[in-house]
């Protein structure tokens, strides 16, 4: 199981929670987003991946943020088409194409970004394009018809360890969880020991 922590900014916040050693960091470049990054970004260790966030963003503003702030790993939050995730994933970075899921969702919109990115994440459908503090309804991933493995993501927080454990029992190509707004004690600040509890309960 795979760790993503997003919507990281101040720098002394980033190091406790590199301390964590998840798997991938999130930083987000949508101006609207109360979690919004407009500072250089630090170094991070080199087992964890530094991860853009966008929304609906031009291409060559991509490729100035992954040069800038080294990024490994590029989610797209918005309406990317197919042909735009491929052209994203030709610089050089994982791509995680995000989609959002309510009350229903047809999974036959997958289709044509089976090749032209590395995960799917899925989040909850909202105001925001991300970061709407509530989960959707998990049971539809029931019917997840690809092999393609995926984040979890929306509204996650200490409530839902069972339902997680849940989830795992599906036989799904769940490959991470996506953590953020339900962990921070204001935008862009972790609670790291509330992190770390979490993460312990998940896998015990």
């Amino acid at each position: 199981m795979k760790w993503k922590i997003c919507g990281m900014r101040d720098p002394e916040n980033i190091a406790q929670i590199a301390l964590l050693e998840p798997d991938y960091m999130g930083f987000i470049f949508w101006e609207h987003s109360a979690r919004f990054v407009e500072n250089r970004t630090p170094a991070l260790p080199a087992n964890i991946k530094k991860t853009g966030v966008f929304v609906n963003a031009l291409k060559e503003n991509i490729a100035s943020v992954i040069t800038t702030h080294q990024l490994q790993a590029v989610q797209l939050h918005g309406e990317e088409s197919p042909e735009y995730c491929e052209e994203i994933q030709a610089l050089g970075v994982e791509v995680i194409k995000a989609f959002s899921v309510k009350d229903r969702f047809d999974f036959r919109c997958l289709t044509a970004y089976e090749t032209v990115c590395n995960f799917f994440l899925f989040d909850t459908k909202g105001k925001l394009p991300g970061g709407n503090g509530y989960t959707f309804d998990w049971s539809l991933l029931r019917n997840y018809p690809s092999q393609k493995p995926f984040f979890l993501s929306g509204g996650i927080g200490s409530e839902e360890v069972t339902k997680i454990k849940k989830i795992f029992k599906m036989n799904l190509p769940l490959y991470g969880i996506d953590l953020n707004s339900k962990f921070e004690s204001k935008p862009a600040i972790k609670n790291t020991g509330l992190l770390r509890t979490f993460i312990k309960e998940i896998l015990n």
